[in-house]
């Protein structure tokens, strides 16, 4: 008896599968090797900080054998380095963000925690995060607001109208922050080399400057922004009321922190388009961030890009890809705009490896093409 396979209801096309060599930018996300944020934002976004270097303020609070450190309104358990001990008052902290969901029972990075679940009882990913901290040091009081002041105590300003100065960094484009507001298309970032934040509710304009937030070249301006502080679900925002050009600081030296070696998989952690999103522009880039770096040449012939459903596409694509260090973030940019109305799915294939030789694993997501 013959077995007749079923039909597939939609034909897929492949617009193309990239084989070119990655450009590869050293332009860093935060040039200091680490994220300034909140625990807010650890929580909200844990698959993003899992192991990242961060630095944090807050107080400790200690009760029993538990230790945590309290920033705003939030608190997270705290794991303490050898020779590190806590401190009265306001804090600065440098460690790392550990999801213990993501690592096996058996890992030595959980040597110290005490609290450490049963193996039978394994949380899972983003269920209990740990703070791992290396340094504490006295928080000196900011005299005025700057990126950096906004970024890790944003409470102590939200609903406040400050000025701020920063370099544009367009929509995300060097991966500063892990997730964006997604208010107007013309939101951008603005960012130091310690600590970034969203600007909101201006286009990038005015006087002298017409920037486009999808584009690098842009990004060596810096800019002067006046508005109000807000903090939603983990995110720092200025609600712009001015925007004016400004001079970029002279430059200081900034202490590089290098990661330990996670044992790990890595994983994409943000992309633009989102899975499931509609009425994307036909001729934006395409870009995915990793949880960790990577190996510039396992990316090559790892990435496809096709069309679900309809006629086949008309003539080839170009792709010129970029791949940023600092960001861990990779940018296709098209030949030609995606067509209109069409359903399209980009793929990671398999193979992919981190700078220590950890597998990515493969990912996906679909979205749809608006009117070009």
């Amino acid at each position: 008896m013959k077995v007749r396979r079923a039909r597939r209801s939609r034909k897929t096309f492949i617009v193309f599968v990239l084989f070119a060599n990655f450009v590869v930018s050293t332009v860093s996300a935060q040039s200091s090797g680490r994220h300034l944020t909140t625990i807010d934002a650890l929580r909200r976004f844990s698959g993003y900080f899992h192991l990242q270097n961060v630095v944090l303020r807050g107080e400790f609070v200690e009760n029993a054998r538990r230790v945590s450190l309290r920033g705003g309104d939030n608190e997270m358990q705290a794991m303490l380095a050898d020779g590190v001990s806590t401190m009265s008052g306001p804090v600065e902290v440098r460690g790392q963000l550990i999801d213990i969901g993501r690592l096996t029972p058996s890992d030595p990075r959980l040597g110290r925690y005490e609290n450490k679940p049963d193996p039978d009882h394994w949380p899972k990913p983003g269920e209990e995060l740990v703070l791992s901290i290396t340094s504490v040091a006295k928080a000196e009081p900011d005299s005025t607001p700057t990126i950096r002041a906004v970024a890790l105590e944003p409470w102590k300003y939200e609903g406040q109208s400050i000025s701020l100065t920063g370099q544009f960094g367009g929509r995300n484009l060097f991966g500063d922050v892990p997730a964006a507001p997604a208010r107007d298309k013309y939101d951008f970032v603005l960012r130091t080399p310690e600590g970034a934040v969203w600007v909101t509710g201006m286009r990038p304009k005015g006087k002298g400057f017409d920037l486009n937030v999808d584009a690098r070249v842009d990004t060596s301006r810096w800019l002067q922004v006046s508005g109000v502080v807000k903090n939603e679900r983990g995110i720092v925002t200025i609600e712009a009321k001015t925007l004016a050009t400004a001079q970029a600081p002279a430059a200081r030296p900034v202490v590089v922190e290098a990661p330990p070696p996670p044992s790990e998989p890595g994983e994409i952690v943000f992309s633009s388009p989102t899975d499931g999103e509609t009425g994307v522009s036909g001729s934006s880039p395409l870009r995915v961030q990793f949880s960790r770096g990577i190996d510039p040449p396992t990316l090559n012939g790892k990435f496809r890009l096709t069309y679900i459903g309809g006629t086949p596409p008309a003539g080839t694509t170009d792709v010129t890809a970029t791949y940023d260090i600092g960001s861990h973030a990779v940018v296709l940019r098209l030949s030609k705009p995606l067509e209109p109305f069409r359903t399209v799915k980009l793929e990671l294939l398999e193979g992919v490896k981190t700078f220590d030789g950890a597998p990515i694993k493969p990912w996906s997501v679909t979205f749809s093409v608006g009117a070009n």
